[in-house]
């Protein structure tokens, strides 16, 4: 039995290096080089482009760079690990040669595209499926030595609006989050962040009992990510488009942040920034 606690512990993580402290929560912002992500403010497909979009985080204050070659919106089609590697290896080694110390993380669910990631730059993995998509995650990222974001999802992206069914919600992704993190650790792995998978295998309403109980995961004592940025459990309730959902975004992310989110994955980092600035006032 899990006891409750509202315990919010501070981390860090190593990054090739590079230790991050989350004393402060930080800002990842998002890059998907894909035609078919469901918010085209965050599609880029050309260098310009991705350098731009790139330069512009890292200059509001983005710590990370998510950079995903495959949609995982609910769904999306599979593409091919040769297309995935096409979009995403040359958008890492743009941004690298443009901005040496920027802190990229891939957002796959194939171990070996982590591993090539990686070997071109990247410092973190964030796999939206938690090692459920390919077993051989968990081995590849020990290996690999880096930061590693365990989210929660059911099925995959073309299936996962079927698996919504839950005997306790908060108390049964908690429990499958334990269990990967305690098999993670069992493997060998260092920094594990959470990720309770807004939008994957949750309705609207679930959504928003999950991040209501978010303080509960600081149990696990692991970072927890918060990925909330436009998606539809905002633009739906209020019925309004992604495109104008930024406003319900920021409310949500303060909601994650007094919860004890750690990292905000966004697409719009100004706003995010200062987002956790005013939070942090009120928590000083």
């Amino acid at each position: 039995m899990f006891e409750i606690s509202t315990f919010s512990p501070q981390f860090t993580l190593n990054c090739k290096g590079n230790l991050i402290n989350l004393s402060i929560p930080a800002v990842m912002g998002i890059l998907n080089i894909t035609p078919d992500s469901f918010f085209k403010g965050s599609r880029v497909s050309n260098e310009p482009d991705i350098l731009r979009k790139a330069t512009q985080m890292l200059g509001e204050g983005a710590t990370f760079l998510d950079i995903g070659g495959h949609s995982t919106r609910p769904g999306a089609s599979p593409v091919s690990e040769k297309e995935e590697l096409d979009r995403i290896l040359p958008a890492i080694e743009l941004i690298l040669n443009n901005h040496p110390n920027a802190l990229i993380s891939v957002d796959t669910f194939r171990a070996s595209v982590a591993k090539k990631a990686v070997e071109s730059g990247a410092v973190m993995v964030n796999d939206v499926s938690g090692g459920e998509l390919d077993n051989k995650m968990y081995e590849t990222v020990v290996g690999l030595n880096v930061p590693y974001v365990l989210m929660h999802m059911r099925g995959n992206p073309e299936t996962m609006t079927q698996f919504t069914e839950y005997n306790n919600l908060v108390l049964d992704i908690l429990n499958d989050l334990e269990k990967k993190v305690a098999k993670l650790k069992h493997c060998g792995q260092k920094d594990i962040i959470i990720d309770l998978g807004f939008g994957f295998a949750k309705t609207a309403d679930q959504n928003y009992t999950l991040l209501k109980n978010m303080k509960l995961f600081n149990i696990l004592e692991k970072p927890i990510l918060a990925g909330l940025s436009r998606k539809s459990m905002i633009w739906k309730k209020l019925g309004i488009s992604a495109d104008e959902a930024l406003n319900g975004t920021t409310a949500l992310n303060t909601v994650a942040l007094l919860n004890g989110a750690k990292i905000l994955r966004v697409h719009d980092v100004k706003e995010a920034m200062q987002t956790i600035k005013l939070v942090e006032f009120l928590e000083n």
